[in-house]
C-alpha cells in the first residue's frame, strides 16, 4: 500500500463525511486529529452501505450481492489482502485496512452493522420494541463501542453508558422520519403491538391525522428515547476534555429534538432538524457541568423549565 494512496483515501472518506448533512456531529473539529481520520472512514463506511440498502433501483437480491461484496472487502481489508497496484479497492477499504491494523476490534463492530443493513433488506415492521431494540443493538450500538476503543476508554461501564447512548439516538432518528420511513423506504419502526394497542394503522401514519392517539403514541415514544438519553448521559462526564464536550453536545442535541417532537403534538409532516440557533445553544450549555439538568425538563412545569433554561 503507497503511501500517497492511503493518503488520497483518508482525504476521500474526510470528504465524503463532510458532504453529508447530519444532526449529529461526524468527527467534528472538537475532537483530536487523530480520532478524527478513523471516525471519518468508519463513517464512510456506514454510509456507502446504507445507499447500497436505500438508494437506487436495485432489486434486493442485487442489494444482498452488494452487501455480501462488502463484507469480503471488509474481510479483505482487515487481512490486508488487497493488492493496491492491481486490484480495483474503494478508497475507503484502503482507508480501512489501515484503521484495522492499529485497532483490530473494530472489525465485528463493522460487521455489526452490515447485519443491521441486512435487516433493512430484509425486514420492514417490527412487532414488538424488543425486535427494534435488538436493531438498535446492531446499528446503533456498534458506533459508540468503536469510539470508545478508539477513545482508548472501552470499559464496562462506559459501554453501559454508550449503549444507552446510541440506541437513544437511533430511536430518536427513527421518531424524526417516521412518515418519510413509511413513504420513501416503505419501512415503519415503530412496534406494531404499540401501533394496535392504541388503535392507529398504517394509514393514520401515511396521512398523519391530528387524531389524539397519535400524540399519545409519540409521547409515549418520546418519553422512552429520553430515559435511554438520560442513561447514557454521563458517558459526557465521564470522557473529558473534547471527547467528553463532543458526547455531550450530541446528547443535548437529542434532547432538542425530542422537544421539538413534543412540541409537534402527534403531527408527523415535519421531521425536526437542528438549526444554527440550535448549536449554539448546545455548544454553551454542553460546557456547563450542569448539561444534565436539562435532560429531565420534560417532568417539569412550564415554570419550572423556564428557570432552567435561563
Amino acid at each position: 500500500m503507497s503511501q500517497v494512496n492511503l493518503k488520497q483515501a483518508y482525504q476521500y472518506c474526510n470528504r465524503t463525511a463532510r458532504e453529508h448533512y447530519e444532526n449529529f456531529p461526524v468527527a467534528s473539529h472538537l475532537l483530536p486529529r487523530k480520532l478524527r481520520r478513523p471516525i471519518t472512514v468508519i463513517y464512510t463506511f456506514s454510509r456507502m452501505a446504507d445507499d447500497i440498502v436505500d438508494e437506487g433501483t436495485a432489486s434486493k437480491t442485487e442489494r444482498n450481492l452488494q452487501l455480501q461484496q462488502c463484507r469480503d472487502q471488509l474481510d479483505a481489508a482487515a487481512r490486508h489482502r488487497h493488492n493496491t497496484s492491481t486490484d480495483n479497492i474503494a478508497p475507503v477499504y484502503i482507508a480501512l485496512a489501515d484503521v484495522l491494523q492499529q485497532h483490530p476490534d473494530l472489525l465485528s463492530h463493522l460487521h455489526d452493522l452490515l447485519t443491521a443493513f441486512q435487516m433493512d433488506i430484509d425486514k420492514d415492521r417490527y412487532q414488538n420494541f424488543a425486535e427494534v431494540m435488538q436493531y438498535c443493538k446492531l446499528s446503533a450500538n456498534p458506533i459508540g463501542r468503536m469510539l470508545l476503543i478508539l477513545y482508548d476508554a472501552d470499559t464496562e461501564k462506559n459501554r453501559a453508558c454508550s449503549d444507552g447512548l446510541c440506541s437513544a439516538l437511533q430511536l430518536i432518528n427513527f421518531l424524526q422520519d417516521i412518515r418519510a420511513d413509511y413513504h420513501i423506504r416503505s419501512r415503519i419502526y415503530l412496534p406494531e403491538d404499540e401501533l394496535q394497542a392504541n388503535r392507529i394503522s398504517e394509514q393514520d401514519i401515511a396521512d398523519s391525522p391530528a387524531i389524539p392517539q397519535l400524540k399519545t403514541l409519540m409521547e409515549f415514544q418520546i418519553q422512552r428515547a429520553r430515559k435511554l438519553l438520560q442513561a447514557g448521559a454521563p458517558l459526557g462526564i465521564q470522557l473529558k476534555g473534547r471527547i467528553g464536550l463532543e458526547l455531550r453536545m450530541i446528547t443535548l442535541g437529542g434532547w432538542i429534538i425530542l422537544k421539538k417532537l413534543r412540541e409537534q403534538k402527534g403531527d408527523l409532516s415535519r421531521s425536526p432538524r437542528l438549526n444554527n440557533r440550535d448549536w449554539l445553544w448546545i455548544l454553551i450549555r454542553a460546557i456547563s457541568a450542569r448539561f444534565t439538568v436539562y435532560l429531565n425538563t420534560f417532568t417539569k412545569t412550564p415554570k419550572q423549565r423556564q428557570t432552567h433554561d435561563s
